[in-house]
């Protein structure tokens, strides 16, 4: 099976837990262009009335600098890729599995179907396990 497998940086901003603060966040980027396509945002339950925001990615010196302006940060918590083709039953599970047969923990996974393709974001502990993940998804 043919799967697109790239690093991403992912950016963090922490936000008041209010209306529109999501918006506030995003629309900087929008007018600079960016395009992303990985947005995920939840409240902050050990923070009551904060949230936070993840988005990847950010391309160029315009995006970086609108989003440091908008209070977000290049994470170093976290390494990400990004997972993507055609969409087949199980596939999540394939992907797992061989990543767990490969002594490969996740701090987060993300997937989405749209149509017959699907996009999966996968979080990592550091680059160099982020480059292993990689390595054992391409071979599937």
């Amino acid at each position: 099976m043919k799967l697109d497998v790239a690093r991403v940086d992912i950016w963090i901003s922490s936000m008041k837990d209010t209306p529109g603060s999501l918006a506030g966040k995003l629309a900087p980027l929008a007018r600079a262009g960016a395009d992303v396509d990985f947005v995920f945002a939840r409240r902050s339950p050990e923070k009551p009335g904060t949230g936070v925001v993840f988005l990847a990615p950010l391309t160029g010196a315009k995006q970086a600098a609108a989003a440091r302006k908008a209070g977000f940060k290049k994470t170093r918590r976290l390494a990400a890729i990004r997972v993507a083709g055609a969409n087949k039953a199980g596939l999540g599970a394939a992907i797992t599995e061989a990543l767990a047969a490969a002594d490969i923990s996740l701090q987060g996974f993300s997937a989405h179907v749209i149509g017959r393709k699907f996009v999966l974001h996968l979080a990592l502990d550091s680059a160099a396990t982020a480059t292993r993940a990689a390595r054992v998804i391409r071979k599937l």
